[in-house]
């Protein structure tokens, strides 16, 4: 009412464009500035000129307006079996690249259109944009699945700790040997390789292959924290006695062994081109080379969760996509150039 006085600037047209008589609205616009105790519209002239108040309530009238539709169009998505929200938990050395895409491809659904599911998994590998599910977002003003996603970046046990207490409903790179409890299903990802890395002037550079571990725990190790905060947190490749720099993600630490502060173990994908470009080398040590084997792991549909349906729509898509071969491949695999620091000078 108050957008009609405002846009045709008098109470008698915007009562003409409503169907309504002038006296009517009138009254309902005494009635609003009577309630909030402040003055609408001046009208000292002959147009109906909106008052400062007038102006922050039509403001933010428009915007609850547009938040309610909003809501009304998730109340609805919801009412056909999409999730509110949907929570995934990610080990912080998977393809984030693959991760928005996936993200994209979600959100790029059009559940009234196209049904509930697309019938096959969205394809990856290309550039952003090619996948058929990504061309229609733009075309269709029609809202997506209407499910919120929650994206949370963990480190080894601290990924699979996310989804058994709760916290996520999805895990992406859990540890392949974790034992999965009553309730929770798990299928295997795939193994990314880790290889012995330093910098060029690291002293270990120089050491002919392979190196043993009397020699490396003479030497700072680069470690990430484990973002477990319950559950026992793991230490892998850390000898004991060995000085330790501990950062918070993989990024980070590689990052730090760019500079020179120390050594360690990281996936050959993450640094291939640093070696490539001298900007990092690899030794080949005594103990055994580590391939870190992963899996994926979700709340199974036979313990359902308090208010929540038993296997959304939307969780129900996602492992849709995890089923094909090519998607947890560029999961390990695919990540972004990286820009990083050179090594020591």
């Amino acid at each position: 009412m108050m957008d009609t006085i405002a846009r045709t600037g008098s109470f008698a047209a915007a009562a003409r464009e409503l169907g309504k008589v002038p006296s009517a609205l009138t009254y309902s616009v005494r009635q609003l500035e009577d309630a909030l105790d402040v003055l609408l519209f001046d009208r000292r002239s002959r147009q109906a000129q909106l008052t400062a108040a007038g102006e922050e309530l039509l403001n933010e009238g428009r915007r609850l307006l547009a938040e309610m539709d909003a809501v009304a169009q998730r109340v609805r998505r919801v009412s056909t079996g999409w999730e509110t929200e949907l929570t995934i938990a990610v080990d912080d050395v998977l393809s984030r690249l693959t991760l928005l895409e996936l993200c994209e491809a979600f959100y790029a659904l059009r559940p009234g259109n196209d049904g509930p599911l697309p019938s096959s998994p969205t394809p990856l590998g290309g550039r952003a944009g090619q996948s058929p599910a990504l061309g229609a977002l733009g075309r269709d003003k029609e809202p997506g699945p209407g499910t919120r996603l929650r994206l949370r970046t963990e480190v080894l046990a601290g990924t699979w700790e996310a989804l058994v207490s709760g916290q996520a409903d999805l895990a992406l790179g859990v540890p392949a040997d974790m034992p999965a409890p009553p309730g929770i299903e798990m299928k295997p990802l795939g193994s990314m390789p880790f290889v012995f890395a330093m910098a060029p002037h690291h002293p270990l550079a120089s050491l002919a292959e392979p190196i043993g571990d009397e020699e490396i725990v003479r030497h700072r190790a680069v470690a990430v924290a484990d973002s477990a905060m319950r559950m026992a947190r793991m230490t892998v490749n850390l000898l004991p006695g060995q000085d330790v720099l501990t950062v918070s993600s993989m990024q980070a630490k590689i990052e730090a062994q760019l500079r020179c502060l120390g050594c360690g173990f990281v996936p050959e994908v993450l640094v291939r081109e640093h070696v490539r470009h001298g900007r990092l080398v690899t030794k080949l040590v005594k103990r055994q080379r580590r391939v870190g084997g992963m899996a994926y792991a979700w709340r199974s549909a036979a313990v359902p969760q308090p208010k929540k349906a038993p296997q959304g729509l939307a969780l129900q898509w996602w492992l849709q996509q995890l089923d094909s071969p090519a998607t947890r491949q560029a999961l390990l695999e695919r990540h972004s150039p990286q820009h990083s620091l050179r090594g020591c000078e």
